[in-house]
This record gives C-alpha cells, sequence and structure tokens, in this order.
C-alpha cells in the first residue's frame, strides 16, 4: 500500500519555458532531468490559483526575472484522501518568494436529499397515523409560519417513516 505523498516548496527549476520571463533561456537539460524525478516517483503537480510567477529577481525592466519556482506535489494517494486540494499563490511580502497556501479540506459538504413526496405512501395503513401526529401545534403564531412549522415537522416525519417502513431506498 502506498501513503499520501506531499512534496512542496521552493523547487529552484521551471517545469517548462512559460513559467520564467526574462534573463538567459531556459536550460532544457534541467527541465528534463526536474520532469523525469517527478514523473519517477508518480507525482503531479496540484495546480494553483493566482500568479504563475513565484520568485522575483527584484530586478526593475529588461533585467527582471520572473519565474515559478514554488510549487506543490501530490501523488493520486494524497489526492484521493484530499480531493479538495486547493494551492494559492498569496502576495509576495518581504520576501522574493511568494508564500503558498494549501487548503486540504477533507470535511465536504452533506448532500442535502430533496424532499419527494411518494403517493403510494398514502396507502400504508399507518400513513394518516404520521399525518395526524405531526400535523398539531401547541404554539399559536401567524398562521402562515403555523402551516410552514406543520410542513417541516411532517416532512422529517414522513422520511423517518419511510426510512423505517421501506428502508433507505429512496
Amino acid at each position: 500500500m502506498t501513503v499520501p505523498w506531499l512534496v512542496g516548496g521552493d523547487i529552484n527549476v521551471i517545469w517548462d519555458e512559460e513559467e520564467k520571463f526574462g534573463g538567459l533561456p531556459v536550460s532544457l537539460i534541467e527541465v528534463d532531468d526536474f520532469r523525469h524525478c517527478i514523473n519517477t516517483y508518480n507525482l503531479t503537480d496540484l495546480g494553483f490559483k493566482g500568479s504563475i510567477f513565484t520568485w522575483w529577481n527584484g530586478r526593475l525592466e529588461e533585467d527582471s526575472i520572473f519565474k515559478r519556482l514554488d510549487r506543490c506535489f501530490g501523488n493520486h494517494e494524497l489526492q484521493q484522501t484530499f480531493p479538495g486540494l486547493e494551492v494559492t499563490h498569496l502576495s509576495k511580502i518581504g520576501s522574493d518568494h511568494c508564500p503558498m497556501l494549501l487548503k486540504c479540506d477533507i470535511e465536504t459538504p452533506p448532500i442535502k436529499k430533496s424532499f419527494r413526496f411518494l403517493n403510494f405512501w398514502t396507502k400504508h395503513e399507518t400513513f394518516k397515523d404520521v399525518v395526524k401526529e405531526n400535523w398539531n401545534v401547541d404554539f399559536s403564531a401567524n398562521h402562515f409560519c403555523i402551516f410552514n412549522y406543520k410542513l417541516k415537522k411532517l416532512k422529517k416525519a414522513l422520511s423517518t417513516w419511510s426510512r423505517a417502513t421501506y428502508g433507505d431506498i429512496f
């Protein structure tokens, strides 16, 4: 079994020519060595939000060089464990590199099933009892508020009753 891998930080080499602006031409030998290493370990670039360039040499105009030197890689197991991985390149402050924010939410919002009234429920011998028990309210309020409350209460009761009576098939 393979464990999740995360490799990230200042890698100091670019993946392709589009990740560099300015300076000397890109060394394709360096790029090929980097790609070979990443592919050997079955890692995948996790992508990013924000600017493509994460490093700047601090010089102006024609002497400026920008590169994407900072990145995060993960293996298949990492991406399966954390399907919502998200890398953001933040604004550069106090360094020649942009900090990276790695968000790895493992909590996914619960899928809320919509309520469906099924006509065959009405033929079940206990259906009317469930409705009668859950249609009563013991407070006074605006008629629309009471009606809304009754519908919500009945919806919850019928959902629970349906699961208990027919199973979780709907």
